[in-house]
């Protein structure tokens, strides 16, 4: 929005973080807590999944839609132009609050944006819920809240990173 005052252009930003993911395809990919596989997959995403408490169901189903419709797997020609539904990929998602991090003052991250867990746990219920839907598959999941050692095999290496700020409804 662009404002006159005293002859002078001021640019306002709205400071509107949304819910934010970081897709990476994968070979593999697993979560490990105290020392027990938790879960698993073979080829697919994992998708780590930051919340706020500005996020609702639209964006869910943005992003639900998005990460299904994304063409990052190989076709025969070694061209990015399959979904994850079209190699009845597996998805494996956790729940990963430093993705709202800010670091803009000082060397200490602040996590003030990313969503308690009594707001963050049901909209991280209802995101793997959405994605079950949209894929029919049940997708594997962390463990909220827990340490969890998450390993995997980057394939590519894709990574892309998709937060429902810049969408159109």
């Amino acid at each position: 929005m662009l404002k006159m005052v005293h002859h002078f252009f001021i640019l306002a930003i709205e400071n509107t973080d949304k819910m934010r993911v970081v897709k990476q395809r994968v070979s593999q990919a697993s979560v490990t807590v105290k020392g027990e596989k938790f879960s698993e997959i073979g080829i697919g995403m994992l998708i780590l999944v930051g919340i706020e408490d500005s996020d609702n169901q639209k964006d869910i189903d943005w992003l639900a839609n998005k990460i299904f419709q994304l063409r990052i797997f190989d076709d025969e020609q070694g061209v990015m132009n399959l979904s994850i539904k079209d190699v009845d990929g597996d998805i494996l998602i956790v729940s990963q609050f430093t993705l709202h991090a800010s670091t803009k003052k000082g060397n200490r991250p602040s996590y003030i944006r990313a969503s308690k867990p009594d707001f963050a746990i049901p909209m991280y219920e209802k995101f793997v819920t959405a994605i079950e839907t949209a894929s029919a598959k049940k997708p594997r999941t962390g463990k909220f809240g827990a340490m969890m050692d998450v390993a995997l095999v980057n394939d590519g290496p894709v990574t892309i990173i998709i937060d429902t700020k810049h969408k159109d409804f």
